[in-house]
């Protein structure tokens, strides 16, 4: 067992190299005496699995629901993006929820994600998964003596997310890239329910990826949307990760919209029916969407990045909408309160089709901030926490910098931008990201974080 692929907020590794069946059997025997201890011990305890369309995904079911089925009987729900499991959690009501997915990673990896209820586990919880299978995998394996069936949920989900939009009269076409990933019959079946004119783009099921790596955070990843949107006359084009907890966009122009700028417009729309409404960003995101959402009347919290740490806040605060800047955009207002790209691209749509201007002009209003893209820095596991507090502290005494927030590593507001260092949770890796008001300050801030690292790796 390879302990580095229980993360922060899911288990994530190369299938055929970390992810051995022993493993994952060990994994589903240690999920399965969890459902069951939160029924009070009921022998009737039920767990959901569902599968994305990577090609080793159908093993990995096979090896947990073995290792689920000593403990609780299994619902197979079949393969289908994360949000469908999401849905599942609260539709069905199971003990336990688990999606197998590898998200945006290579084809070659794979991974769970997890839910007791509809909480997903995150941090500690995950960490003792961990010692539990390191454990089991030193005893031999009970057998499997629970039942197994299977359940169709895509139809519900549709409907129900159906029953939660209302569309304007406008009407324009849309173009859904998938990337074959696991995302593009659900989004095709919601959006042509909706009465809108989809042209589907690698939108069936290949786990092998072949068109373009499904990450809707590399512009490489959505050049043939643009292209396709520019062939189609389309106002839109919309892109899910490989899982569709991600949503991604362009306009006719070409323009892709990110995280960030796309919860400025879902924003708006959510303040327009709730108008105090809490929002939850993370410390990636532009100070340009932290700034126009207050200036709309929102209050907006910044907080941690990652999905099952945004979700927790979201349910801490009560807040309506949360978003991070790599398209995870979370809906409580008019839906479930977990991040789902799918139903995230039906809520544009619908506030496109409530009002005159189209996407282009919309984002053409946009503030306008230069920044870099998220800057990897090669760090040892075991370094770089320790690095990023002495990061921390020599910021804390830098006289250039005027406030620090320490929520998630450090983000350091200097007078004209701001920089960010922060431990990946998912990488041997020091995040940065840095946005000003112009170039030369975006180089000045870039500068001194890169000063300000160095000097701590010298120390250390």
């Amino acid at each position: 067992m390879n302990p580095r692929t229980f993360r922060e907020y899911d288990i994530r590794g190369v299938a055929d190299r970390d992810l051995d069946d022993a493993t994952v059997r060990a994994l589903g025997i240690a999920i399965g005496a969890r459902a069951r201890a939160g029924v009070g011990g009921a022998s009737s305890a039920e767990v959901v699995v569902g599968r994305d369309c990577r090609v080793h995904s159908p093993r990995l079911f096979g090896a947990l629901t073995e290792g689920l089925r000593v403990h609780v009987d299994v619902i197979d729900i079949g393969v289908g993006p994360t949000p469908m499991v999401y849905f599942a959690a609260h539709h069905l009501k199971p003990a336990a929820a688990v999606m197998i997915t590898g998200s945006h990673n290579p084809p070659e990896d794979n991974g769970f994600k997890m839910m007791i209820g509809t909480q997903t586990l995150h941090g500690g919880a995950i960490a003792s998964l961990r010692d539990d299978v390191t454990r089991l995998l030193r005893e031999p394996f009970a057998p499997a003596r629970h039942a197994m069936r299977s359940h169709e949920v895509i139809s519900a989900y549709v409907d129900f997310a159906r029953s939660q939009l209302a569309l304007g009269e406008r009407r324009f076409k849309v173009v859904v890239d998938a990337g074959n990933g696991a995302g593009g019959p659900t989004a095709l079946a919601l959006y042509k329910k909706l009465g809108i004119d989809v042209v589907p783009l690698y939108c069936e099921l290949d786990g092998r990826f072949p068109n373009h790596h499904p990450d809707p955070t590399q512009p490489e990843n959505l050049e043939a949307l643009i292209a396709a949107v520019r062939e189609h006359d389309a106002e839109i084009g919309i892109a899910f990760d490989g899982d569709a907890d991600r949503v991604g966009a362009v306009d006719a122009t070409g323009k892709i919209l990110w995280g960030d700028q796309l919860m400025i417009l879902l924003g708006r729309a959510v303040l327009v029916e709730v108008p105090d409404a809490t929002f939850v960003g993370e410390v990636k995101c532009s100070q340009a969407m932290y700034d126009e959402l207050e200036r709309a009347g929102a209050r907006v919290d910044m907080w941690k990045v990652g999905h099952s740490l945004i979700k927790a806040r979201m349910k801490e605060l009560g807040a309506q909408l949360a978003g991070e800047m790599s398209g995870h955009i979370f809906f409580a207002h008019r839906w479930l309160g977990f991040d789902d790209g799918v139903y995230a691209g039906a809520r544009l749509i619908e506030l496109l089709t409530r009002g005159k201007r189209t996407l282009a002009e919309l984002a053409a209003e946009l503030p306008q901030m230069i920044n870099t893209p998220e800057l990897r820095v090669d760090c040892p596991d075991e370094q770089k926490f320790p690095l990023v507090a002495a990061v921390t502290e020599r910021l804390r005494n830098d006289a250039r910098v005027k406030r620090v927030v320490d929520v998630d590593g450090v983000r350091a507001v200097f007078a004209d931008g701001w920089g960010l260092v922060r431990a990946s949770n998912t990488q041997p890796a020091l995040v940065m990201r840095c946005e000003a008001s112009s170039e030369a300050k975006l180089a000045e801030i870039k500068s001194a974080l890169d000063a300000h690292i160095a000097a701590a790796r010298a120390s250390h």
